[in-house]
């Protein structure tokens, strides 16, 4: 199984034209952050989690030509905008892509995009099959997946652990006995928005600590703002075991 990083940013932050750490002029390409999402291959094929504004240009740059699922974390804009763009996989897989979310997320995504649900369907809209997530773990095509909840401030959101692999976003809460889902995981991945409190963000502070109190043996950030700085930085400074993610990146379970 492997796990590709196919974003690592956010649409949190300064704009970019007042952007004070020239992380937008860049050429370090660990500094080109488009909005986070991951891409799971393994022999269930497929699947992503959270479909970015980003989205048709992650797919294009990974090379994906065949999806098997979608798994929304939660149903903020930066999550779901780019749900539109999974017609061009019913198009040419000639079926329906199953999304993944929870009962929340889908009535906000039946919102946004009615017309993939209303009655009269008009040919060539994205073809959905909405697929609940409750708090047991689920299988998608044999890969099981443990949601793990947690507060993004005052908003329920799902962070998933798949075999040794635990990926959670926009979070700044995690309760003691979400935390023992986690424990054991391998790599684990939190967000890091920047160092200053954030009201519904992990600082990078916060981040490494609660990575070092979890004992994972290799922890990623991600959802990383423009306030936190350059990649090249930043990273050096990190504890072992602890590094910024960055677009491309590709973890080998």
């Amino acid at each position: 199984m492997k796990v590709t990083f196919l974003g690592t940013g956010t649409s949190q932050g300064v704009p970019v034209i007042a952007c004070p750490c020239h992380v937008c002029a860049s050429q370090d390409a660990r500094d080109k952050r488009l909005r986070s999402s991951i891409l799971i291959h393994s022999d269930a094929g497929n699947i992503v989690i959270d479909t970015t504004p980003d989205f048709r240009y992650q797919m294009l740059r990974a090379g994906i030509k065949h999806l098997e699922a979608v798994i929304i974390t939660h149903s903020h804009k930066d999550h779901i905008a780019g749900m539109d763009d999974i017609r061009a996989f019913n198009y040419f897989q000639q079926q329906a892509i199953d999304i993944y979310a929870s009962d929340f997320s889908q009535n906000v995504i039946i919102r946004e995009f009615s017309y993939a649900f209303a009655d009269f369907k008009y040919p060539g809209i994205p073809e959905l099959n909405l697929r609940t997530i409750m708090d047991d773990p689920f299988s998608i095509n044999g890969l099981q997946f443990i949601p793990v909840n947690v507060m993004h401030h005052k908003m329920p959101v799902l962070g998933f652990r798949f075999g040794d692999f635990t990926y959670i976003t926009d979070a700044n809460y995690i309760a003691p006995e979400e935390k023992e889902k986690i424990k054991g995981s391998k790599v684990l991945v939190l967000n890091a928005l920047r160092r200053e409190k954030h009201i519904s963000h992990f600082t990078l502070d916060e981040a490494v600590a609660l990575g070092k109190e979890l004992e994972v043996p290799q922890v990623y950030f991600t959802h990383i703002s423009h306030q936190l700085g350059l990649h090249a930085e930043v990273n050096p400074l990190l504890p072992p075991g602890m590094a910024l993610a960055y677009d491309g990146l590709e973890v080998d379970l």
